[in-house]
């Protein structure tokens, strides 16, 4: 009876060597029959990987910024070449509407001369051929000047306006209310949308009263 007993006394502690020799031959075996070691491996981990994906949107960021930073760039190049493209446009426009302003304002002269004459020949005895010669220059001659963009200014009987004429002279009236052209001695003329020369005229003004007189 005693034999038998210490013989499972035996097998029971030769259970326990063995265990023993297990859990020291495979630590990592009982690291995970512990729970509390498991979890912090774990936490680690998580803590790491939520390092790298911190990290990572801040580089997405970082680059979306300068993505965005070179799109503004290259609209702003975009608009400047747009801008300097109609500019040069606009330049070479108005040098090829504008390059005969010089030689045009001669011509002006040679007009004024032409109109002379023919004031002239109305109060004189002329030959009705050379008047219609004349006549026939004339209208040639003011014909080239439109199709040069060349237009009269109308100015007697208009309101006064100092842009497109100047005053020779002035005159006090009774009959306007403001600054008006009452003659015209030399016509004005436009070269496009541009004054080529001012109208030459004489300028009728309102009278002033006696009261703003003595003011």
């Amino acid at each position: 009876m005693t034999k038998k007993i210490e013989t499972e006394k035996d097998i029971q502690e030769g259970q326990e060597r063995d265990i023993e020799i297990e859990f020291l031959s495979d630590p990592g075996k009982a690291s995970r029959k512990n729970p509390t070691a498991t979890a912090a491996k774990k936490a680690t981990a998580d803590k790491a990987l939520k390092a790298k994906l911190k990290k990572k949107n801040e580089e997405i960021k970082e680059l979306q910024k300068t993505q965005e930073e070179l799109k503004d760039e290259y609209l702003r190049l975009a608009a400047e070449k747009d801008n300097l493209r109609k500019r040069l446009e606009r330049e070479k426009n108005d040098y090829f509407q504008f390059a005969l302003n010089d030689l045009l304002k001669e011509f002006l002269t040679i007009l004024d001369n032409f109109e002379r004459a023919l004031e002239s020949e109305k109060n004189e005895d002329c030959d009705d051929s050379l008047r219609m010669g004349i006549e026939l220059i004339y209208k040639q001659y003011l014909d080239l000047l439109k199709k040069q963009g060349v237009q009269p200014i109308i100015s007697e009987n208009d309101a006064f306006d100092p842009r497109i004429q100047q005053a020779f002279m002035t005159e006090d009236s009774d009959d306007v209310d403001e600054p008006t052209v009452g003659e015209e001695f030399q016509k004005g003329y436009m070269l496009h949308e541009r004054l080529l020369r001012p109208a030459l005229v004489k300028v009728l003004l309102p009278k002033k009263s006696k009261g703003q007189e003595k003011e």
